[in-house]
Formats: C-alpha cells, structure tokens, sequence
C-alpha cells in the first residue's frame, strides 16, 4: 500500500491504473478507523479494480466547540489497518493541501436548504457545507468512478448523492449498510468517548429506533405517539436527546407513502450518537 500526502503523487498513481484500464473506487474518512470503516473497504473493493482511502480530518465541518482539537488521530494504526485490508492507496492530505488559502478563503459548496438544514444540520449549522466543501475537493482530487459512504449517516450520503447530482459529478454515490456492535450499537469512533457505564446504555438508542419501527410499520396514523414515546424512553434512560424523526427514506423530507426510516441523535455524557433504521 503506497501512502501519499499531495495531490500530484495522487493523481500519479491514479493515472497508472487509469492507462490500465482499471477502475478506482474511494472510501473517504476522518481515520481512526474501525470495523465500520473496514466494511466500507470491503464494499468498495467487491465493486472496482483499485481502492483509494482517504484520511483527512475536515476542520470547515467542525462547529465552535466541537471536538476537532480533540478528534482521535491514529494515523500510524489506521496505516496497518489499511495495509491489512489490502487496500491499494492511502491519502493523507495535510490542512494546507485541501485548503492552501485557509477555510475562510476557499469557494464552498451548498447543497440547498430542506435537505442540510434539518435534523443533524439544525443543530450544526454549517456542518454539511463543510461536509460537501470537502468531498467536492476530494472527488476532484481522486477522480474515483464510484465513492462508498456509510448509511449510518444517512444524511450526510443524502447530501452527498445530491451534491454529485446536481454538480454533474462523475461518480456513482453508493450507501453501505450499518456496521453494528454484538448489542446493537453503531460503531462509530466517537463511542470510545463513552465510560463504562454509558456504554452499557449506549445500545438503548438503537434499541428505541426498533420500538419506534415496529410501531410504524403496523400503523403510520401512530408517528408521533410512537416519537413522543421514545423519546421519553431515551431521556429516561439518561440520554440528551437531540431529534428523534421519521422520515421519508429517499428524500428525509416528511413521511409519505413510499419507504420510511426512523432518525435519531442523542447525547450520552460527551459523546453525541446518532443512528438510523429503515421502516
């Protein structure tokens, strides 16, 4: 596995495979990778010829007070990892390389409001401009055929899928289901911020989002008591709940006819979780 740091040594390596003829699919990530991740590189790798993984951790996303300063950094672990996993190219841009005028002077990338101004983006304002800043600059940087995203974020790959729409971007978007704990919780590198004792009660998010599921699948007419319900079960269980939704599972605009999925975030002590389950 050959790691590189700057555009040009990128797009040398990716030029070799492009006169082969060989496909590239990417995985971007903040690093400290775990399993969740690893299925990301799985999934990438059972649809192209070659594997770029990115780590970069995107200060424009971070809101103030947010954990940027203190956001795990392992990059030498995440380098056997990746190694492990067969993967092909690492690229681990520093701050300079992704924005060399600094944040505030770099061109951004909106994707309209309805869709970053809810649930996650209502609470982070200004989070998934960054989100989709970055992985514009990315996509431009690797000029992968196809990107894999986690659908535990489900919002931010909505964003995403509809950034590369509308931008004409030259990628296929792919969602890859959640990676789950033995008990239920997402993994996520946010969970090592959970003490003993909060982990133990982390599971109960995902545990309510299946109460709330199986509620709505016998009858849409019980959303609301089903939210009302489950919110309360969250806050009982010593969770700061910051939404808990059903929506639409394409477009996460209001419930309709087609497919749901029910949302949730929620903090427990310093680690904000969030979690979604298809309906």
């Amino acid at each position: 596995m050959h790691t590189v740091d700057t555009i040009e040594a990128l797009r040398r390596q990716i030029q070799t495979w492009r006169r082969r003829q060989e496909t590239v699919g990417f995985v971007p990530t903040m690093g400290n990778l775990h399993a969740g991740h690893l299925a990301l590189v799985s999934d990438a790798q059972a649809r192209a010829d070659r594997v770029v993984v990115s780590i970069f951790v995107n200060p424009m996303q971070f809101g103030p007070g947010e954990d940027l300063d203190s956001y795990p950094r392992t990059l030498r672990d995440d380098q056997a990892r990746l190694l492990d996993a067969g993967v092909d190219l690492l690229f681990a841009p520093r701050v300079e390389t992704v924005y060399p005028r600094g944040e505030a002077h770099t061109s951004a990338v909106i994707v309209p409001d309805g869709l970053t101004d809810i649930l996650c983006g209502a609470s982070r304002p200004g989070h998934f401009r960054g989100v989709a800043t970055v992985v514009a600059k990315l996509f431009n940087m690797v000029q992968p055929d196809l990107a894999v995203f986690g659908e535990k974020d489900l919002q931010q790959l909505r964003v995403i899928q509809r950034m590369a729409e509308d931008l004409d971007l030259p990628v296929r978007v792919h969602g890859s289901p959640t990676m789950r704990e033995a008990d239920g919780l997402a993994t996520s590198s946010r969970n090592q911020y959970l003490s003993e004792a909060e982990r133990r009660r982390a599971p109960i998010l995902h545990q309510t989002l299946q109460q709330v599921a199986e509620i709505v699948s016998r009858d849409r007419g019980a959303i609301e008591t089903a939210l009302h319900e489950g919110r309360q079960a969250l806050e009982k269980a010593g969770f700061q709940v910051d939404y808990l939704e059903v929506r639409d599972w394409e477009s996460l605009g209001p419930p309709g006819q087609g497919p749901l999925v029910v949302l949730g975030a929620a903090w427990l002590g310093q680690a904000r979780l969030i979690d979604n389950l298809g309906i």
